[in-house]
């Protein structure tokens, strides 16, 4: 009895572990055009608040194809995200891209679905506030 116990106990301290790193690779974000332009790529005119660190990305780009039928379906997606209207749910994630012959790693902004309408105060970074 006691060796089932320990493998128990054992199983369940190893999963307790697992739980902040699994809700760490995900959080929320408001995206939007920042205002910024540039001469040349890769450009830093779009920015990603993250909610749960207040930390700005600048220069990210945003992944859509992971939303849920149902969000992809809003008619001004495309708009409100560009404006920062909306938060979503996601990561960020490092992808390598060649831009006339160099390689870059960038940020994306991988969204897995919408969360809510992003409030005024998340949006400060946005170029539309």
């Amino acid at each position: 009895m006691s060796r089932l116990r320990s493998v128990l106990l054992s199983l369940a301290t190893a999963s307790t572990s697992l739980v902040p790193s699994l809700a760490a690779a995900e959080s929320s974000y408001v995206y939007c055009d920042n205002g910024l332009r540039c001469l040349k790529a890769p450009c830093p005119s779009n920015s990603a608040l993250d909610l749960a660190t207040g930390t700005i990305i600048k220069g990210v780009s945003i992944d859509s194809s992971g939303l849920p039928q149902a969000d992809k379906a809003l008619t001004d997606l495309s708009d409100a995200l560009y404006a920062g209207k909306l938060v979503v749910r996601g990561s960020i994630e490092h992808r390598t891209q060649t831009i006339a012959g160099k390689d870059y790693s960038l940020p994306w902004l991988v969204a897995t679905g919408i969360v809510r309408a992003a409030r005024d105060s998340e949006r400060k970074h946005c170029s539309s506030h």
